[in-house]
């Protein structure tokens, strides 16, 4: 095996990323406090041509420099808007017939591998902060609650490694 150069990645350019079709997911981030988690999840969007990334309260918004550690470029790439509060993103979202989750641990949730996104659908999914999760009234916003199932003794995952996860799910799910 030998490592590939980064000639050889076929990374697309800026204006191609732009054009190029997207995965049908949105994500919100939910008064997500560290901007090198913000940054990451820039990156993770990036990564899997996620259609738009929702900020929303105190998440914090490009062009900052910690944001921009983590995620290299992505703030350029990757669609975003910026909402004074995830409520007002959810609405936003439902009047344009965007079917909207929570990512958390929570009654009747179904897990993540169990999950199947609406079939030819945009969806989003809300992400909470590194204190406390999604918040119940916004939980009580949305049509429904995925839970990436864990068995270790924490039942925690860091925000960003959470987006990760379920971006990568999702992905493969939708483009089937």
């Amino acid at each position: 095996m030998r490592k590939l150069k980064n000639e050889e990645l076929n990374r697309l350019s800026p204006e191609q990323f732009r054009s190029a079709e997207k995965t049908p997911l949105v994500l919100v981030l939910d008064n997500v406090r560290s901007l090198l988690n913000v940054g990451s999840v820039f990156r993770t969007c990036d990564a899997f041509r996620i259609k738009a990334l929702f900020l929303c309260g105190i998440t914090g918004q490009p062009p900052d420099r910690e944001i921009q550690k983590t995620a290299l470029g992505a703030t350029e790439t990757v669609e975003w808007k910026y909402f004074p509060s995830t409520a007002l993103a959810l609405d936003h979202l439902k009047s344009e017939g965007v079917r909207v989750y929570a990512l958390e641990q929570a009654e009747r949730a179904v897990p993540l591998n169990l999950f199947s996104p609406p079939s030819g659908e945009t969806m989003a999914l809300v992400l909470g902060n590194e204190v406390k999760g999604v918040e119940q009234a916004i939980i009580d916003h949305c049509e429904g609650v995925i839970e990436i199932p864990q068995v270790g003794m924490k039942h925690s995952l860091n925000v960003a490694v959470s987006a990760g996860i379920v971006a990568w799910d999702l992905f493969l799910k939708m483009k089937k």
